[in-house]
């Protein structure tokens, strides 16, 4: 099944036609910068090009960095705050015309990975974290979702934790790897302690560079990189469209 997958990130807004059933892409990526200030009325015009680029009319999936249920969104730590209480479902079906589903950005890449990517075929609990601007987390129990686990956000050492040990903080801080590398070790452990994983699969575009960070870890838990890599939201997204249609 052909979907549109849209996958909105800190700075960029990425789309892109997905077939379902194989996980490949269909089309190029087509990217367009995270508005700044990231208000509804400007991220809902940019999600609208996008649709608009691929002259789609059909389902739309769209992974987006927030709690949501039933596509309202409840929280705002990456985007404005004026986000909250905003049934962007909603909003996109009326500007698009098209039939839209919203999820948490972290549970559509998790959803991707355990459909196609590192996660096929493991049971018990497999917790995704995608390292970015944030720490997205999305767990999975014998490979059912747990949504809007935002687990990025649990304090460590009195700071929030994706404050601390994103990746983006690796480059603002100038961080070396190692350096980096024990502040995701301690967050890898302290998810260990809170819900004891089974396997925990390392995604963002940080995990193209997995070799330089994973030899650091001392957590017990298998860790293993992501194989979607930057595909995952889009993929996850399209496919959550397809779940719920």
């Amino acid at each position: 099944m052909r979907v549109l997958g849209i996958d909105i990130g800190g700075t960029g807004i990425k789309g892109a036609l997905v077939n379902t059933e194989t996980g490949e892409l269909l089309t190029e990526r087509h990217r367009l910068l995270t508005p700044q200030p990231a208000t509804p009325r400007a991220m809902i015009s940019t999600l609208a090009e996008i649709v608009k680029y691929f002259d789609w009319q059909g389902p739309v999936g769209c992974g987006f960095p927030a709690a949501v249920k039933d596509g309202v969104v409840y929280t705002a730590s990456n985007v404005s705050k004026q986000w909250i209480g905003v049934n962007l479902r909603q909003a996109l079906q009326e500007t698009t015309q098209c039939d839209v589903v919203v999820l948490n950005d972290a549970d559509a890449a998790g959803l991707a990975e355990m459909r196609f990517g590192a996660g096929r075929g493991q049971d018990g609990v497999v917790l995704v974290i995608t390292l970015g601007t944030g720490i997205g987390t999305a767990m999975f129990v014998d490979g059912r979702l747990v949504p809007n686990l935002e687990l990025g956000h649990i304090e460590i050492g009195g700071k929030d934790a994706e404050d601390w040990a994103a990746a983006i903080v690796r480059k603002q801080a100038k961080l070396s790897w190692k350096a980096w590398a024990k502040r995701v070790d301690k967050y890898l452990i302290t998810m260990q302690q809170l819900i004891w994983p089974d396997l925990v699969i390392v995604g963002g575009g940080v995990s193209r560079s997995h070799a330089r960070f994973f030899p650091f870890l001392t957590v017990q838990t298998k860790v293993m990189p992501a194989e979607m890599r930057n595909q995952a939201g889009i993929v996850g997204a399209a496919l959550a469209a397809v779940m719920e249609a």
